[in-house]
């Protein structure tokens, strides 16, 4: 005999978490500011990875620990190509794969260029691929 009552357990066996369409604020990429749209799906997610990429990991104490990337370790390092390429899509993909709409990083490359760290990658997500050229994306001297 259940101490519960028989409808509360039927309605908590049938209840499923099921993810919400993504949906963020509209960014002007090129400016980084509002557009006063709402973005849904595909364009939703690159919206996230934008924001995840500006963001330092472990920084602002707003975010999770789980949010944001390690980019700016690199300043002031002499490293080689390989060793940026390796670490660096290492950080990158801990990063991205923390949000449950991008089930995988492909196609991933770093580039030192002077003083600037270029990165690229796919993002593999339900509405299909997102592809993400952050040239530039901090000054490492």
């Amino acid at each position: 005999m259940s101490l519960l009552p028989t409808f509360a357990v039927q309605e908590a066996a049938t209840s499923v978490d099921i993810l919400e369409i993504p949906r963020e604020y509209g960014i002007d990429f090129k400016t980084g500011q509002l557009t006063g749209e709402i973005a849904e799906k595909k364009e939703a997610i690159k919206v996230w990875i934008w924001n995840c990429l500006q963001t330092e990991r472990y920084r602002f104490a707003i975010y999770s620990w789980d949010y944001g990337v390690r980019i700016e370790q690199y300043i002031g390092m002499v490293l080689t190509k390989e060793y940026i390429q390796t670490d660096c899509e290492s950080e990158i993909r801990e990063a991205m794969l923390i949000n449950p709409w991008i089930s995988d990083i492909t196609d991933f490359a770093a580039e030192r260029s002077g003083s600037k760290l270029s990165i690229s990658f796919t993002a593999v997500t339900p509405f299909g691929r997102i592809g993400i050229a952050a040239s530039e994306l901090i000054n490492i001297t």
